[in-house]
């Protein structure tokens, strides 16, 4: 009985291994990695004319591996399609359009130098093989080390060679999208050399943390992909509403991609500084007024506060904070303080006013205020994102118009050349009686 157990035991493991063997066998065959490999063409003649542009490269492994298609010309050169790419067991199939890894060829003028004769600042990062005869290799090689490869014969003929070269120019170099004004705006100037698909030009602007995102092309006379100069102009997302990337280095970066699939780039450095969304009000909605009752030729004083809860700072103008205008036909205008795009002001208005808000102050005084200078280095002042100020000035009132008073006076928060928000528009109005003395 016992003998018959162990018989039926070793028969048992006989078959076991058996079956592992098989396994074994059908899972890892024998032989090289690289069982085939084949091109549909031999001949290629890369220019985007529809004839002969592509040929299919077909490949089966034995077992996973590590691939490398390259072609050797015939001085010995060597270029790269696929470079050592792990692929599993099985059929393979690739395009190739003739265009290689980047290579650069003994006096290749074209690449030093752009058509002007300057130096070209391009990078380039897929080429298309020029004319000539070339040896194709296909090469597996398997966790084991173990290496095959097969190879044939490729000629190229016709190839469209010229790069896509490209220019880039970025002004201003430092960027601050706040709406104060001064360099909101970027623009991104890119040159092209010849006509590419609509979507073959491409620019980016990628932060420290290698995130890139798409600036958009400024429509103009040269439609898109075509030669010549495209502009792109950047605000950081802040016409939208949105909030600019943080303040940092950043890199642009223009890519241009031929129809062959030939492509360059070239970058530039730009710095966002002071970035942020503009938001204020005047806090509470809350206006202190003198008076309700003023002898004519006697001032009517205001105070209030003005709230920075936006996460950009805000440029502001005199006069500065405790000026009291003379006379009702007195402005700012008068005292040479004009209106200045992207700047912030408390205004006050009233009924019989003649244009809106003609008398405004600073959000504050220079001692309460950041100052930031500007390209040209003169000193501009700032009310910075989660600061408040107390904001007082003055009016004499010395014009009554009978049908009109007593009349409103009310305050604004003005951004200038920009807007005056809803909530900052007509704020705590006060009905003041002008008497005679």
């Amino acid at each position: 009985m016992r003998r018959a157990v162990l018989l039926t035991t070793a028969v048992a493991l006989a078959v076991a291994g058996v079956v592992l063997a098989g396994a074994w066998l059908a899972l890892r065959p024998g032989g090289p990695p690289l069982a085939a490999a084949s091109f549909s063409h031999t001949a290629l003649s890369p220019n985007t004319d529809g004839d002969d542009d592509v040929t299919h490269i077909n490949y089966a492994l034995r077992r996973a591996a590590n691939v490398s298609i390259y072609f050797v010309d015939s001085q010995g050169r060597r270029f790269d399609f696929r470079a050592d790419k792990p692929r599993e067991a099985g059929e393979h199939a690739v395009d190739f359009s003739g265009v290689v890894d980047p290579f650069i060829l003994p006096g290749d003028a074209e690449v030093t130098n752009g058509p002007d004769g300057a130096p070209w600042p391009g990078e380039i990062t897929a080429r298309v093989l020029p004319d000539g005869a070339y040896t194709w290799h296909v090469e597996a090689r398997d966790d084991q080390a173990q290496t095959n490869t097969l190879s044939g014969p490729l000629t190229i003929a016709g190839a469209d060679t010229t790069l896509p070269q490209i220019r880039m120019t970025i002004s201003p170099p430092v960027f601050t999208p706040n709406q104060d004004g001064l360099s909101d705006r970027v623009t991104i100037n890119v040159w092209l050399n010849k006509d590419i698909d609509p979507d073959g030009l491409r620019v980016t602007l990628i932060g420290p943390d290698g995130l890139e995102l798409p600036i958009a092309e400024k429509p103009s006379d040269v439609p898109f992909g075509q030669t010549g100069m495209h502009e792109y102009d950047y605000d950081a997302g802040i016409d939208l509403d949105l909030d600019p990337p943080p303040d940092s280095a950043y890199t642009v970066r223009a890519v241009a991609q031929d129809r062959l699939g030939q492509q360059v780039l070239t970058e530039g450095e730009l710095r966002i500084l002071h970035g942020g969304l503009p938001r204020a009000d005047i806090l509470l909605g809350d206006v202190n007024w003198s008076a309700s009752t003023i002898i004519l030729g006697n001032t009517l004083h205001f105070t209030l506060t003005v709230n920075n809860y936006g996460t950009g700072p805000l440029r502001t103008s005199g006069p500065w904070s405790g000026w009291v205008y003379d006379s009702m036909a007195t402005n700012a205008n008068s005292l040479g303080e004009y209106e200045e795009a992207g700047a912030w002001r408390v205004g006050i208005m009233c009924q019989t006013c003649k244009s809106d808000y003609p008398w405004r102050w600073a959000l504050g005084t220079p001692e309460a205020l950041t100052v930031i200078p500007d390209e040209a280095g003169n000193p501009q002042y700032y009310l910075m994102p989660g600061q408040r100020v107390t904001v007082s000035g003055g009016v004499v009132l010395d014009q009554v118009i009978p049908s009109n008073n007593p009349q409103f006076f009310w305050a604004g928060l003005i951004h200038e050349f920009v807007n005056v928000a809803p909530i900052n528009n007509r704020v705590d109005p006060w009905n003041v009686l002008i008497v005679e003395p």
